[in-house]
């Protein structure tokens, strides 16, 4: 349903006000950041990615008996509604294992090297095996705030490789098996699998680095954006989602993925 052009108007002023606060903040953090604020950001101060590609086969034994149940593992959009907006389809699978001060317990007793390794990583946010269908395409979007930094650790890319990538801003990336990649999500990015595989990285996203005074405050930050409804619906979304599964029987029956996702509405078929 259309809004009235009063309605509408006023609609479209609030989003540019938004998007120019935003950008103001952005340009603020980067002005401070202590990493790079290109579209790549090189590693020098992220120590805990040597330890990461160092285990990295041992985090692929772990998800390799994941994802002999993918079928039952949950797409992005069932546990957070505003991903419908990068695709509709059940293409984008997630496996979490923590989440803005939440943990998957079970889901980390299953994976007990992977779930090790990223709990020795300081000022985590967010960490889950990130599996692309074959086929998959997600529309370009863009991350909400620059105080946040993002990792994809390859865990299975197939081949073409060439076929399997993510462009940011003005860089493509090819995933390679094992080695990890760090960027800036708040540059518009988009990603394709198009091969007959599955493509899987372990995603993180932690604290963007900057001095101590602004660190803290940044910090501070991200513990109140756990209190916005859409972390808070995403979270019980997969409490949901954790709790039928392995009631369900979990890796050793086959769960599925029958959770209502709470603040959307399932895609048409």
């Amino acid at each position: 349903m259309r809004l009235p052009p009063a309605l509408e108007r006023a609609r479209a002023a609030g989003s540019r006000f938004v998007r120019r606060m935003t950008n103001g903040v952005d340009d603020w953090l980067a002005s401070h950041s202590l990493v790079e604020t290109t579209e790549i950001i090189s590693r020098t101060a992220f120590p805990w990615a040597d330890a990461l590609e160092a285990r990295w086969r041992d985090i692929r034994a772990e998800m390799d008996a994941v994802l002999g149940d993918r079928d039952a593992l949950p797409a992005m959009q069932s546990i957070s509604p505003t991903q419908y907006t990068i695709t509709r389809a059940p293409i984008w699978k997630v496996y979490l294992f923590r989440a803005y001060g939440e943990r998957a317990e079970e889901n980390c007793r299953r994976c007990p090297v992977t779930a090790a390794l990223i709990d020795e990583i300081p000022d985590l946010e967010v960490a889950f095996f990130s599996i692309l269908e074959p086929g998959a395409h997600l529309r370009a979007h863009r991350g909400f705030y620059k105080g946040l930094v993002r990792a994809h650790l390859g865990l299975k890319v197939p081949e073409p490789r060439e076929r399997v990538r993510i462009r940011v801003g003005r860089e493509t990336i090819h995933w390679r098996e094992g080695e990890l990649v760090l960027f800036d999500d708040t540059y518009r990015h988009e990603a394709w699998n198009e091969t007959d595989g599955v493509r899987v990285v372990l995603l993180i996203d932690v604290a963007r680095p900057f001095p101590p005074p602004l660190a803290r405050l940044n910090r501070a930050f991200l513990r109140l954006a756990r209190l916005t409804p859409l972390v808070r619906t995403a979270v019980r979304n997969h409490r949901a989602w954790e709790k039928a599964y392995y009631a369900g029987g979990g890796p050793e029956r086959g769960g599925r993925d029958g959770v209502q996702p709470e603040g959307g509405v399932r895609p048409a078929a």
